[in-house]
């Protein structure tokens, strides 16, 4: 009997530690995101760029298969070009497989870093809104979030739409499809507060982009994609 009181109790106090860190992380990430309209007001000018393009509505979907070595050369030939037709540079991020969450975190907080975070905030959005997602998986939910949720798994354009709502932010890609070469992805609930731009070079890796001549100098630890 005391022994399972013991163990009732470790598991409240595991329990109670485990919201009160949430909470807080929650919190720490609220104020640095208010802290941010100096970088809002820079994106929101760097969408000024693209504002005659029309954007195709978009659908979550999980990542398709990688493409073979010479689908994903002419992909990435076809994203440098439109890169550098509307003077934009990209910020590379790490090919560990956290390179949307990477991407994401450099536009939010300034440090590819913060990624860990990113995720986490994401896959709590998702375990709380499971209607708005669900039907975009083709894989029993809580497994998706399962898998979503380890270190190194490939984010997919159902975290993007989680990630714009999580943040209220306008997610603005600019990608290597051959039919379109810009997507929106728009908070379900909620007008955006924020812009967030990435290029997405398709099924193999998100970049943080930039005007060009403003990226930062931040640099990834471990190598990138790039060919």
């Amino acid at each position: 009997m005391s022994e399972n009181l013991r163990n009732g109790s470790g598991s409240s106090s595991s329990s109670l530690s485990s919201s009160f860190h949430d909470t807080e992380d929650d919190q720490t990430i609220a104020n640095m995101l208010a802290e941010d309209e100096t970088r809002n007001a820079g994106n929101r000018q760097l969408g000024k760029r693209l504002s005659h393009l029309d954007s195709i509505p978009h659908a979550p979907r999980v990542n398709g298969e990688i493409p073979d070595v010479n689908d994903a050369t002419l992909d990435h030939e076809t994203l440098s070009e439109r890169l550098v037709t509307y003077g934009l540079s990209e910020l590379q991020m790490e090919g560990d497989g956290n390179c949307q969450f990477r991407a994401l975190a450099d536009q939010l907080f300034h440090n590819p870093e913060y990624h860990k975070h990113v995720r986490r905030q994401v896959i709590k959005q998702l375990k709380n809104h499971k209607t708005l997602y669900e039907a975009y998986v083709p894989m029993e939910y809580k497994s998706y979030i399962k898998k979503m949720k380890k270190s190194g798994e490939w984010g997919d354009h159902v975290t993007l739409q989680a990630a714009a709502d999580r943040f209220e932010a306008k997610i603005c890609l600019v990608t290597s499809f051959r039919d379109t070469c810009y997507i929106e992805i728009l908070p379900t609930k909620k007008n955006p507060k924020r812009e967030l731009w990435l290029s997405f070079w398709s099924e193999v890796h998100y970049n943080s982009l930039y005007t060009s001549g403003d990226v930062p100098s931040r640099l990834p630890k471990k190598k990138y994609w790039l060919f």
